[in-house]
């Protein structure tokens, strides 16, 4: 197991306002959420990365559960679901911020800056690029 914040509170060394516990992940209010109800889902498993959790079939259901339940339990319109790797990443520990949202709730600058593909082809060559890293179907 790591030595993070995280792994500090999976393993009951460190307190939270826990969501939810069980073999596959735990679930925690942030400390400075973005608007209140803001929960951190995280793998008891330390991991860094997506690309390092494996199978991440049974995390996502908690993920998927723990969104369904701010929208119920806080009554928000719809919620914000994210994850960082590396970059941005607080604590080197995977974890999925699960964020109520409200219609015109004052979320601004929150998202990153768009930009434009300069033609189809330009767009088709990351596309393939993209593509060829992914493993085969077989």
């Amino acid at each position: 197991m790591g030595t993070d914040l995280f792994c500090e509170i999976v393993a009951g060394e460190r307190q939270a306002h826990l969501v939810r516990s069980d073999e596959v992940a735990v679930a925690f209010l942030d400390t400075r959420p973005v608007f209140k109800g803001h929960v951190l889902v995280v793998p008891r498993l330390h991991v860094e990365t997506l690309a390092d959790l494996g199978d991440v079939g049974p995390f996502f259901s908690r993920v998927q559960a723990v969104a369904r339940a701010v929208e119920e339990g806080l009554e928000a319109g719809g919620t914000f679901v994210a994850v960082n790797n590396r970059i941005s990443q607080s604590v080197p520990h995977l974890h999925v911020h699960v964020v109520p949202r409200h219609r015109k709730d004052g979320l601004r600058g929150f998202f990153w800056p768009r930009t434009r593909y300069d033609s189809a082809e330009e767009a088709a060559a990351y596309a393939a690029r993209i593509a060829a890293a992914l493993p085969g179907d077989g």
